[in-house]
């Protein structure tokens, strides 16, 4: 079956990816190795035997922060398509040894996303909503949603699986792909500069707050109840890398 659409791996652009490293160790349980990658110093944090996420310096002209892949066919193929639909290729499908082809895209409405067309039995397990320390979800505001709801959908096949008012002036759409909730799209009019925001599972949401302050980060709202009962805090690491939490109190 193909895994086209389903989020496949997460990565970190920051100024000092050594710095980091004790943060998210202490607050996902990550364990951290060189890739050994010809022509870059590229970190691989695994969580519970699955490689989850990748870190890198950031080149000195892009922002800090985290992006996230999804699992395409035909990386050249979706990345012409992109550009067809509007969106801008930042970079072109490209090879990763032993890895796939992947290219790096901003959407229409200016968010960044990227794609990987991986090897033969090469998605792992990045993406696991049953798992902590995984990616568990990713939402996007926006201020034309139904754009970047078409935008997606074709590109992905991604589709609603409901619309949730969030208060009187949000509707949350949440987007599924293979008959799974993936993540969301929502309007926001004051967003200047839109951005996909990732989401990581923890055990405990409380527990994770807490550490996220005593690691060096910072914690933006208290934990929020969400449908289905979990809740949901949005966090950064102390360098800028901004991301989200989801798991039981």
């Amino acid at each position: 079956m193909s895994e086209h659409g389903l989020p496949c791996w997460y990565e970190l652009a920051t100024a000092d990816p050594a710095a980091v490293q004790p943060f998210y160790a202490a607050l996902l349980g990550w364990q951290f190795a060189d890739s050994g990658m010809a022509g870059m110093t590229y970190i691989i944090a695994s969580a519970q035997d699955s490689m989850v996420a990748g870190l890198f310096k950031a080149e000195p002209e892009q922002p800090t922060g985290w992006t996230f892949y999804i699992t395409v066919d035909n990386a050249d193929a979706t990345a012409a398509q992109a550009a067809a639909l509007g969106a801008q290729v930042i970079v072109p499908p490209s090879d990763i040894p032993d890895t796939g082809r992947f290219a790096v895209m901003l959407d229409p409405q200016g968010a960044s996303f990227a794609i990987l067309q991986p090897l033969p039995d090469g998605m792992g397990g990045a993406f696991d909503q049953q798992k902590s320390g995984h990616g568990n979800w990713h939402d996007l505001g926006v201020a034309d949603p139904q754009a970047a709801l078409a935008f997606y959908g074709v590109l992905f096949g991604w589709t609603v699986s409901r619309a949730q008012p969030m208060g009187p002036e949000m509707i949350y759409n949440i987007i599924a792909c293979k008959g799974r909730d993936i993540g969301g799209i929502f309007n926001d009019a004051s967003v200047t500069a839109p951005a996909w925001c990732v989401y990581f599972g923890a055990a405990s949401i409380n527990q994770a707050v807490a550490t996220v302050k005593s690691a060096g980060g910072g914690v933006e709202h208290d934990p929020a109840e969400v449908p289905g009962g979990a809740f949901v805090t949005h966090c950064h690491d102390g360098r800028g890398g901004r991301f989200a939490l989801v798991g039981p109190a």
